[in-house]
């Protein structure tokens, strides 16, 4: 009762400070849209300069802005777009104002950035907030030639990979388990190809991306760490466009456009490698040699689609999809083994105007994500299956309620299925067979209510409050998650912001492999298993400089967190009626500096940024659980002191840009064994080695740096754009550490061991790439 009582209390004091306003609302509203194939443009600035105040369109390109009665002049800008200008006067009605941007010129020319794009970042209340589209990823060097988008975000402050050639983010000392990634409003539970090399999304399909580290809104939850929001382009309004791109591993294909004028659109893109094609075909041609050692079969595709329809002024209905499918298989006369694991997503999204000042988005969802592995050896075969599965109702509100007021509210609730480490064996003759695993079923509600208030032209204040509730046998968790940010002028070039965000996370990445086969294991929260839990807070300043060329950021955050899962050493993570009595529960905690510039006009362009962090866990034995490293502190895996990103982007000509980045990463926290001894356990055979380990984490891999360099070409066809993108991945050909082993080194007078060596194992060398893209 107490608990519902200080929910309630908190919503009806948010509503009693927005409800004496109503009566005096003035607004602007309207939409962003790019000219030509009348695309929204997620993100876009609309600013009135003279009152230093401005917005950003939401995910239909949409905006809305309170000013005061009188004559005022609107600027619309967006990256790669010409800003537009237009003079209002406002006399107690709403207006009604919508933007349709030209891009720039096809043609490579300078890049253009515009100076008001800068000033809304500098006085947006969010915090913690980075941005990037597809036009932007595509300019960067990628690996073999392939664009990624999440690669893309780790090179953002903040933001870390785990290692050599992986997609996934670790954000603030958090885990990968802890982002939240949303494609158009559905959950991706793995976003990675290529056993985590690259990411899901095809930079063809996907507009933007928003990636929060903290200042978390009120409307998201479920995790601790950052929330990833991918909006998928919506479709040609004009005419048919065809996109794709030809490169050394996989090639892309996208199609969009109108189904009807003015009404309705559709985009549909796929993407798929083909490197299984050669090595079948080198498998065949070596099948009858000596030693014949088979290549194993890889190959991943992926399918996006998306329908848009107008149903009239007032309601617009989108249909979004996702599906794909990575496939890893090794065939030879007496084992086979098949591994198969990928995403599936369907949302269908209603906005409904009720008037000029209520908007309300309805979505029904379902998203999962499952893996399959097949094993055979001589006449037994073993299955193992893992998935989880969710179906998702959610509606969210907008209420443009009047001066500076903006309320946001919503509720939602999600049916999540669980499949954990179904295991069946059988053998030919049906003489044999077993089975183990668990099912789950659990329920996950969410409510919140947010108001972004612009008190006046230096301070904005961002505070709500989500109220959570999780239902699993027969345990029901909830919590308030209240969520607060503010900004402050101090001049028209400089402001500070702080933020305070309250998170809980109920379902738990059991297993991730990292970059080796990606046998990831979701787990509800049950009786036993508590939900985790994370508070941060976060300080920050910004500035533009250099006539607006410039702008820095610097961030300072420390994070709590609690109920954080690792596991007792010997686990048995898979064949395992009982998975939960292998679960250690222990308490975290990451703080650290983050500093950011960025250029943004001129010929060459970029960013550097730095992180300078520690990140902790603590497994102390409470409840009388066992002990990690004695109870004392010590580095996870994800610290990582020193992290620093460098991006340069040149405009050489019209036709021609040049790229490089360059990244450098304290080596990873890494546990080794300090000493052996021989243990003679079974007389008359070789004693085992016994390894001898001592505080965990207590050593670290050689510090990862690498240099990736970049060319973009553009081609002049007899119809529509082409280009050559080069791209030279570790161009200086560093020997970064994906592994450490340690190789016996035997005196071979007399047999036997007599020491260790370490080896180092390296992924990928230096490795040139050239990409062929077109549209027409």
């Amino acid at each position: 009762m107490r608990f519902k009582n200080q929910a309630f209390l908190f919503l009806y004091l948010m509503l009693f400070l927005s409800l004496p306003t109503i009566a005096q609302t003035q607004l602007v509203q309207g939409y962003v849209r790019a000219e030509g194939n009348g695309e929204a443009l997620i993100g876009a600035t609309v600013t009135a300069p003279e009152m230093q105040r401005g917005t950003v369109t939401d995910a239909n390109g949409f905006y809305s802005l309170s000013l005061p009665e009188g004559e005022h002049t609107l600027q619309a800008s967006y990256i790669g777009y010409a800003a537009t200008t237009r003079n209002i006067i406002l006399r107690g009605n709403s207006q009604s104002i919508n933007f349709a941007l030209l891009p720039y010129s096809n043609e490579l020319g300078e890049v253009k950035v515009e100076s008001n794009t800068l000033r809304q970042r500098l006085n947006d209340t969010r915090m913690s907030v980075d941005k990037l589209t597809s036009r932007d990823a595509k300019l960067l060097p990628a690996l073999f030639g392939e664009v990624d988008l999440i690669k893309t975000l780790q090179l953002k402050p903040g933001v870390q990979s785990s290692g050599e050639g992986t997609s996934g983010l670790y954000v603030r000392g958090g885990g990968p388990d802890q982002n939240l990634v949303l494609l158009d409003d559905a959950v991706i539970y793995n976003a990675s190809h290529l056993f985590g090399f690259f990411s899901v999304f095809n930079p063809d399909a996907v507009k933007s991306v928003e990636l929060y580290k903290g200042g978390f809104p009120a409307q998201f939850g479920g995790r601790l760490s950052s929330v990833v929001e991918v909006a998928m382009q919506e479709g040609n309004n004009e005419g048919i466009n065809v996109n794709g791109g030809l490169g050394l591993i996989s090639s892309r294909l996208s199609v969009d456009g109108p189904i009807v004028k003015d009404k309705a659109t559709f985009i549909v893109s796929g993407r798929r490698t083909y490197v299984d094609i050669f090595t079948r075909q080198l498998n065949r041609l070596n099948e009858d040699t000596e030693d014949y050692n088979p290549i194993p079969d890889y190959y991943f595709y992926d399918l996006n689609g998306k329908l848009n329809y107008k149903l009239g002024e007032n309601d617009e209905l989108s249909l979004s999809g996702y599906y794909g499918r990575d496939f890893f298989g090794f065939n030879d006369d007496d084992f086979t083994f098949g591994f198969d694991w990928g995403n599936t997503m369907g949302n269908l999204r209603w906005r409904h105007k009720f008037n000029n000042n209520l908007y309300a988005t309805t979505s029904l969802g379902t998203s999962s994500y499952k893996y399959n592995i097949n094993n055979k050896i001589d006449i037994f075969s073993f299955k193992l299956t893992s998935d989880i599965e969710d179906y998702t109702a959610k509606t969210d509100f907008d209420w443009f309620v009047g001066k500076g007021h903006t309320l946001k509210f919503g509720l939602m609730a999600t049916r999540h299925f669980f499949t954990v480490g179904r295991l069946n064996f059988d053998s030919e003759d049906n003489s044999q067979s077993f089975s183990s695993g668990n099912d789950f079923r659990a329920t996950e509600y969410g409510a919140y209510l947010s108001d972004d208030y612009t008190v006046n032209a230096q301070l904005a204040l961002n505070y709500g409050l989500r109220v959570s509730a999780f239902t699993s046998g027969g345990k029901t968790y909830s919590a308030l998650e209240p969520r607060v940010s503010a900004k402050y002028n101090l001049s028209e070039s400089t402001s500070i912001k702080a933020s305070y965000a309250s998170m809980k996370q109920y379902i738990h990445l059991v297993a991730n492999s990292g970059a080796s086969l990606p046998t990831d294991v979701w787990y509800p929260s049950t009786p036993n298993v508590k939900p985790q839990q994370s508070q941060q807070v976060a300080l920050g300043a910004n500035r533009i400089f250099g006539k607006g060329r410039y702008i820095l950021t610097n961030e300072v955050y420390y994070k709590w967190m609690h109920n954080q899962i690792d596991f007792r050493d010997g686990a048995n993570l898979f064949v395992n009626d009982n998975l939960e009595d292998e679960f250690l529960f222990g308490r975290g905690r990451s703080y650290g500096n983050e500093l950011y510039i960025e250029k943004v006009k001129g010929k060459t362009t970029g960013w550097l940024g730095y992180t300078l962090s520690w990140t902790y866990r603590k497994f102390d034995g409470e409840n009388g659980q066992e002990q990690i490293n004695e109870g004392r502190w010590f580095p996870n895996r994800y610290d990582r002191r020193h992290d620093i990103s460098l991006v340069i982007l040149h405009q050489l000509n019209k036709r021609l840009s040049l790229t490089g980045s360059f990244v450098y990463g304290t080596g990873q926290a890494v546990s080794l064994p300090v000493a052996r001894f021989p243990l003679q356990d079974v007389e008359g055979k070789d004693p085992n080695i016994i390894p001898i380990y001592e505080d965990r984490n207590t050593f670290r891999l050689a510090a990862y740096h690498r240099l990736d360099l970049g060319a973009v070409l553009k081609l002049k066809p007899k119809r529509g754009e082409a280009d050559l993108t080069f791209s030279v991945y570790n161009a200086y050909n560093r020997r970064n550490p994906y592994f450490i082993y340690f190789e016996q080194i035997k005196d071979r007078t007399i047999n036997e061991t007599v020491g260790f060596q370490a080896k180092q194992v390296s992924l990928f060398p230096l490795i040139p790439s050239v990409t062929y893209n077109f549209k027409f």
